[in-house]
């Protein structure tokens, strides 16, 4: 166990990253965050935090030394320089790298017993014809790296369109298109001895690409396949030996669930907990990687919902507040691009006439 007054180690320097660092301080811990230097919002509440490149590896072994623990805040962090420092990190490397591979990750779940959407590896143009010709259009072509929000991804509607299409000189997976009548994450925290907690899971909606909204309780077929993805999100965290919060998102389909990807970390979806459920994604990734008991995830009113503020509505998004229900996280961003995520507000909601006391 580490107690509170360790370190934990942050890798990378977003709302995630910052979130995760006012949980560790509540707790009594310190925080070292380390990421490449740009718009680290993470640096206005850590201790530290060490502006170096991934690939440094003297910066990162001083980094990992001054810390009790690591652990990351997004996925895009690259693999291979963290085997150095796979003695202190919480989850393993091994999870992300599966994790960064759209391909790697979709055969490790189908491994599994997962059933992820109809997918074929494209390395060529001859690849996406093959593929194109096996799961029809309209189909999906993504990135298998680095994509994120809508980024890296280009729909196909026809062959032509894919005889047509400037192919990104990266490898990537085309997938077919599924049926589905909502979407919904499964977010858990485990420890390393297996116990493991999961969180209801919200019915998220998106809008070009990025979630807008994540509200609970979600529909009833999410409520009829939430075991079916339980099990498998805990086959993957048990298979892996993860330690942390893990995310899997999923699509609710008349055949079952149906797996999207996978998140080694907190998640977007699972915001609403910071006031809607007994203890959040951001405070159980603390217990979990510092080997403390895990808090309660009951889900703490009659109707949570979470929506994001994306980019220009940030200015006026203080307006929300003139709500009594309404909790409005802003994540320090300077920049307000249109499709940038610049905070979030949670609205705990009870039926007229009823209050939380």
């Amino acid at each position: 166990m580490i107690k509170p007054g360790g370190t934990i180690g942050i890798l990378g320097g977003g709302q995630l990253g910052r979130m995760l660092a006012i949980s560790a301080a509540q707790l009594g811990y310190r925080v070292i965050a380390y990421a490449p230097a740009g718009d680290a919002v993470i640096a206005q509440v850590c201790n530290e935090y060490i502006a170096s490149d991934w690939h440094d590896a003297e910066a990162l072994k001083a980094f990992a030394d001054a810390c009790d623990v690591v652990t990351l805040e997004f996925e895009n962090v690259p693999a291979a320089p963290l085997d150095a420092i796979a003695d202190k990190l919480a989850p393993h490397p091994r999870a992300l790298a599966i994790a960064q591979d759209r391909l790697a990750e979709k055969r490790f779940v189908a491994d599994l017993g997962g059933t992820p959407a109809p997918f074929h590896a494209v390395d060529s143009r001859a690849d996406l014809l093959t593929g194109i010709e096996a799961l029809g259009t309209p189909a999906i072509l993504k990135t298998r790296r680095d994509g994120y929000d809508g980024k890296g991804q280009w729909r196909i509607g026809s062959r032509e369109e894919a005889e047509a299409l400037d192919l990104p000189d990266a490898p990537c997976i085309l997938e077919g298109f599924v049926q589905f009548e909502c979407e919904f994450s499964v977010i858990l925290a485990r420890r390393a001895d297996g116990t493991v907690a999961f969180w209801e899971s919200s019915q998220n909606g998106h809008e070009d690409g990025i979630l807008a909204r994540s509200t609970l309780p979600g529909a009833a077929i999410i409520g009829e396949q939430v075991g079916e993805a339980r099990r498998l999100a805990q086959a993957v965290a048990d298979k892996l030996d993860y330690v942390g919060v893990l995310t899997l998102e999923f699509f609710a389909s008349e055949s079952g669930p149906i797996f999207n990807e996978m998140a080694p970390r907190t998640h977007n979806s699972g915001h609403w907990t910071i006031e809607g459920a007994a203890t959040s994604q951001f405070e159980n990734q603390v217990r979990a990687i510092c080997g403390l008991p895990l808090g309660d995830t009951r889900r703490v009113a009659p109707r949570v919902v979470m929506e994001n503020v994306i980019g220009s509505a940030a200015a006026t998004a203080h307006e929300a507040l003139r709500d009594p229900s309404a909790h409005l996280h802003l994540y320090g961003k300077t920049d307000a691009p249109e499709g940038r995520k610049m905070g979030h507000i949670t609205r705990l909601e009870w039926p007229e006439g009823e209050t939380s006391s």
